[in-house]
């Protein structure tokens, strides 16, 4: 059967499918900021039941999982509907799109909604400018036995938070979250940081090291071949994530950074209070085409971060976890290899994460490199790391690093 596709105008309705799957597509051409899509679960009320039924970027699936979300690139995401799934008391999913830094929707081009199901198609075009930097795109709702979407195109003033408030999620003010108050519910916080948090200790706790400290580290690849994953916001989204770990792991909340090609550069430290644009402010684009060189040289790299926790900074009370994003393109196996060995006496773990489809060399043999005091570094590639779920990521990050902390203790190579 032949699939029929329809326009839908903003206040229009048409009706998509009575049970199976509906996926819902949110792109744009182009934005100068972050653009992020949530779907709202809400009952009659126009609330959600609690904020477990809002399904984002850092939140992929609702309590049923009739609803989850995938980031498909930096400029389209997707919400797969079980309709048949949905939960009786859910009366519509609600999609919503919100703006980061100081752009509004008349800075976003070609932004569109697609809906499919087995048998139709719509599409909405959001084609009117909006001053906002907020905005109900559409609903997806139950109407006498089937569904329907419905092109809204709404804009709300302040940006997530009084859009999340208007669909009954409770949103943690900054002066709020500085008084302990007694007796109320559990309040999510939607700063990007602190909701990733949220998964890290979830990820800590199913190692039963959730209270553990660590300094932690991130070293980023910017070689020549990294081009493209820095200018579409991977590298960025990348850090951020790796800045969620030390929010929650590093004492004082501090992630050291370093950049590297053929040469290596050690960043300033961030914490999640300046998070924002970190990469492009530290490291802009031509700064980077010209920087650090186009070619892997993962050894300068390596030899500074032992330098500062070994020389200038040594802590024989915490040990250092160092998280290495890389694209490959990797040849300089021996002197990898040997400074891994010499760093295995010593109180630092290595976990290396590949980010492309290049060779990654001594990388992938680390299992089996001989002659190291203790196993002291893991790895894992993706060949597309904005299509991996916060939950998958951080359940590979601290894969062997919890054996090898115990290891470590047990040596007397770090006293806790």
């Amino acid at each position: 059967m032949p699939v029929q596709s329809l326009a839908l105008q903003t206040g229009g309705n048409a009706p998509i499918a009575q049970e199976g799957r509906v996926e819902v597509k949110m792109e744009w051409l182009r934005s100068l900021h972050d653009v992020d899509i949530t779907c709202f679960l809400v009952g009659e009320n126009g609330k959600v039941p609690n904020d477990d039924y809002m399904v984002f970027y850092n939140q992929s699936a609702d309590p049923s999982r009739a609803v989850q979300f995938q980031q498909l690139n930096d400029k389209s995401v997707s919400f797969q509907i079980m309709l048949d799934e949905l939960p009786s008391q859910i009366e519509k999913c609600v999609f919503t799109a919100t703006i980061d830094g100081s752009s509004t929707f008349q800075d976003v081009e070609g932004c569109t909604l697609v809906a499919s199901s087995e048998a139709t198609e719509i599409r909405y075009d959001v084609t009117e400018a909006k001053e906002e930097k907020a905005l109900v795109v559409a609903e997806l709702y139950r109407y006498k036995g089937t569904f329907k979407l419905r092109g809204v195109g709404r804009g709300f003033n302040g940006g997530l938070k009084p859009l999340a408030e208007a669909h009954g999620v409770t949103v943690e003010d900054e002066e709020e979250a500085e008084v302990e108050v007694k007796q109320e519910p559990p309040k999510i916080n939607l700063t990007k940081i602190d909701l990733l948090k949220k998964q890290v200790v979830i990820s800590l706790q199913k190692k039963n090291i959730e209270h553990e400290k660590a300094r932690v580290a991130v070293v980023i690849d910017a070689s020549g071949s990294m081009a493209n994953l820095f200018s579409k916001g991977t590298v960025q989204r990348a850090f951020e994530r790796a800045l969620a770990v030390a929010a929650h792991m590093d004492d004082d909340g501090v992630l050291d950074v370093w950049f590297f090609g053929d040469r290596s550069m050690r960043a300033a430290s961030v914490t999640e209070n300046d998070f924002e644009d970190y990469v492009k402010r530290t490291y802009p684009a031509p700064r980077f085409f010209r920087g650090l060189g186009v070619g892997n040289n993962e050894p300068a790299v390596i030899k500074d971060i032992m330098k500062k926790y070994t020389k200038e900074e040594p802590r024989e009370d915490m040990p250092t976890y160092v998280l290495f994003f890389s694209d490959g393109g990797i040849y300089k196996d021996a002197e990898i290899s040997s400074l891994l060995k010499k760093a295995s006496s010593k109180n630092i773990f290595w976990q290396f994460i590949g980010i492309g489809k290049a060779n990654y060399g001594i990388l992938q043999k680390l299992d089996d490199l001989p002659g190291r005091v203790v196993d002291n570094a893991d790895f894992f590639p993706f060949d597309d790391l904005d299509k991996v779920s916060d939950e998958d990521l951080y359940n590979r990050l601290f894969n062997e690093y919890p054996s090898w902390l115990k290891e470590v203790k047990r040596r007397g190579m770090v006293n806790q």
